[in-house]
């Protein structure tokens, strides 16, 4: 058997945090076996889906880098598909024309509410043997309902959540096509995953209802039913389902927010799934791994602390003009300038050990890229007539010294002794004239990035 996964988003919304676990794991299934995974857009909510939801979905998962094998196929352009399949189910029996109108089905829930029972659809125009339905009525057209088995029980084993088991009485008939023959959401997840030879359903819990009315339809065609895997929803620090309030919920927030792919990834393969006690590993890893095994039954917590550590590390391990790439655009809108700047890859590689984010990244790299206006008070502090003649004895033995870090080291050392100080009295002020904050690396780092005459001039400024 070829594992076959899919992915299945509604594009009535951004591609958030919850379906993109649900694709990543889909994913990581197929690659884990050698097989394919699908992507397939269920866009039959014609009021709701919208083609920008749809482009946003597809930037998610390239961002991810989630390659699909096939697709995406689209709901919308399998319609004669989906007719045919009514047909025939009209034809065998599987199915029948359905003449209440909506205010008629409400008045059934009604009653049956205030009889205190489950609201469903009664079966008025269900056909039975020696039944006799009710007359047509004039210029109304049907629905198409689903002849749901009335006893019995559906019962799959579920590679999350263990056995479940739903008696058919709990389920009517339900619609499959509506009055002007466009199908239904269950019915036509169902056909897609027969058609498409679907081995592996891994979803939402959000789904488990769904799923017993989607093997009914498939045993009625006689369909081969795929295993069913419901993951449990992601949840916030507090406890609740994962929203807005909890932070970016779009899988497209995540990069304008400055983290990297890898990062993300990693984070959401331990959401919900674990390998012993391994928190970082690549997708190689993580696919040679993965398997439905170790899937947790209840909801994960999204903790934004943990995946700004792990972006950390991600952020440190990466390649410097790599990282540039991304962060250029953050710092030209932060409105650096670049003309005799140092190269940005080697400020990079200075800045990004105890950096968590690319926006934090480019905010602490804009000291190389603007003009230094130190405060009036920090100079007052820093720049004191006592410290003057060591920072004009640094500035003169720095136009000779090589340009190299270990160099310039050097002279900061024999300044400080000679003038018997001390690394702060002499860093300090070198850190405001230069960028003009206190807080940097390491200052002989610092300078040699910088041209020397840009350093030797900003010196001369003050002195």
């Amino acid at each position: 058997m070829t594992v076959r996964t899919r992915f299945a988003p509604s594009p009535t919304g951004f591609l958030h945090v919850g379906g993109a676990r649900t694709a990543l794991f889909s994913w990581a299934y197929a690659r884990h076996f050698g097989g394919q995974f699908i992507l397939r857009i269920e866009d039959t909510d014609l009021e709701r889906s919208t083609p920008e939801a749809v482009q946003a979905i597809i930037d998610g998962m390239q961002w991810l880098g989630l390659q699909h094998d096939e697709g995406p196929f689209y709901q919308m352009q399998r319609m004669d598909r989906y007719r045919e399949v009514v047909a025939k189910m009209l034809e065998d029996g599987s199915a029948y024309l359905c003449y209440s109108s909506p205010e008629e089905v409400e008045a059934m829930r009604e009653r049956q509410r205030a009889a205190s029972e489950k609201p469903r659809y009664d079966g008025t125009w269900r056909p039975e043997p020696g039944k006799t339905l009710p007359a047509i009525p004039e210029g109304r057209k049907p629905v198409v309902r689903f002849r749901n088995p009335t006893d019995g029980e559906v019962t799959w084993n579920d590679v999350v959540k263990g056995s479940i088991t739903i008696a058919n009485r709990e389920l009517d008939d339900l619609v499959i096509a509506r009055p002007d023959g466009t199908p239904t959401y269950n019915f036509c997840v169902a056909i897609d995953d027969w058609d498409m030879k679907i081995t592996h359903v891994i979803r939402g819990d959000d789904h488990v209802n769904n799923t017993p009315r989607q093997i009914n339809i498939l045993r009625a065609l006689g369909a081969e039913l795929p295993q069913y895997g419901h993951l449990p929803m992601i949840h916030g620090t507090d406890g609740q389902k994962l929203s807005k309030r909890h932070g970016a919920v779009s899988v497209t927030d995540y990069p304008e927010q400055g983290y990297l792919p890898e990062a993300m990834l990693n984070y959401l393969a331990r959401l919900g799934w674990s390998h012993g006690d391994d928190e970082i590993f690549s997708m190689e890893q993580f696919v040679q791994w993965f398997d439905l095994d170790h899937l947790t039954k209840s909801p994960a917590q999204f903790n934004f602390e943990k995946l700004d550590w792990l972006n950390n590390h991600y952020i440190k391990q990466a390649d410097n003009a790599r990282l540039a790439e991304f962060v250029r655009p953050r710092l030209e809108a932060l409105g650096a300038r670049f003309d005799g700047a140092p190269e940005l890859p080697a400020v990079l590689g200075l800045m990004k050990d105890r950096i968590n984010t690319l926006n934090e990244l480019a905010a602490a790299a804009m000291l190389f890229y603007r003009e230094p206006a130190p405060q009036a008070d920090l100079l007052a502090q820093h720049l004191t007539d006592a410290i003057k003649p060591a920072l004009a004895q640094f500035a003169e033995r720095l136009a000779a010294v090589e340009w190299k870090k270990e160099a310039v080291s050097g002279v900061l050392k024999e300044v400080l002794a000679a003038n018997q100080l001390k690394m702060p009295q002499l860093a300090m002020p070198l850190r405001l004239l230069i960028t003009g904050q206190l807080q940097t690396p390491s200052i002989d780092a610092v300078l040699v990035l910088f041209d020397r005459d840009v350093v030797l001039a900003r010196l001369k400024k003050y002195l």
